[in-house]
């Protein structure tokens, strides 16, 4: 596969991908305590594959409907489909054609679409991060087994304990400022950073530390919020192990290749 056919396969899936979001992440975007919905906006069951999980943005009784000035969609989809193939091309140019990136390729819509739920109610379903965190451990160790890989699967298993139980002990400190749904989504951003290595681990998430934190005191400086409002912190622990394993992928002091190329005939 040459450079064309890789990217055209990366942007490919990503904007397939980022299609599928906007239905779930409507249906996963209520409040603690709340059943996840079953209708969309106009009040039509919502149906189809995976039980009605998987499916376009506007359901078919809305397109058999006229239009009318209520809402059709259940969320813009041009924002979703943007940030997954943004996020799948990203994380091809860095990581390359190695056996890790096809585990990155998978982890990407979800990731995505956590980070869609928890801007929407400041919420990460365990529905989806406790299953994330098992996949990633299967995954990866899958892709251990291939030849070209660069990174560790014990180390992956361990980063993501580690970073687990440090965002545990936030969670205990300070539970108003570290929902328990970020200490289960640490588990996977840990395994996936840790897989690099440790350095990496560390830099990504001060990454995503400082990003929240700077985005926090902006919107002190715009008035918009003070010290005790709640930010929805998974998109910035999302941006810090995108960051991560896009510096590691690159080489960035870590001397593991040299990004899109790598890895290509």
């Amino acid at each position: 596969m040459g450079i064309a056919g890789f990217v055209a396969g990366v942007t490919l899936w990503g904007a397939l991908a980022g299609i599928l979001l906007p239905r779930a992440a409507y249906r996963l975007s209520v409040e603690a305590g709340l059943p996840w919905r079953s209708a969309c906006p106009a009040g039509h069951p919502l149906s189809g594959p995976a039980g009605g999980w998987l499916g376009l943005a506007v359901c078919p009784g809305c397109r058999s409907e006229p239009a009318t000035g209520r809402r059709r969609g259940y969320a813009p989809v041009g924002g979703a489909v943007l940030a997954t193939t943004l996020v799948c091309l990203a994380l091809g140019a860095g990581v390359g054609a190695r056996p890790e990136l096809f585990v990155w390729l998978l982890l990407a819509p979800f990731t995505v679409l956590l980070c869609l739920v928890d801007r929407a109610v400041h919420r990460l379903p365990d529905v989806l991060t406790l299953p994330l965190a098992a996949g990633t451990a299967a995954a990866l160790g899958t892709a251990a087994l291939a030849t070209g890989t660069a990174g560790s699967w014990t180390r992956a298993l361990l980063g993501g304990l580690v970073l687990g139980c440090c965002y545990y002990l936030l969670h205990f400190i300070n539970p108003r400022g570290m929902g328990f749904g970020d200490v289960t989504l640490a588990l996977t951003v840990g395994q996936v950073l840790g897989w690099y290595g440790w350095f990496v681990l560390f830099a990504g998430t001060f990454a995503a530390f400082l990003a929240g934190t700077v985005y926090g005191y902006a919107l002190i400086a715009l008035r918009r919020a003070d010290r005790t409002s709640p930010i929805a912190f998974g998109p910035f622990m999302a941006a810090g192990a995108l960051a991560g394993v896009v510096g590691a992928g690159l080489g960035l002091g870590m001397g593991l290749g040299t990004g899109l190329g790598a890895g290509l005939p």
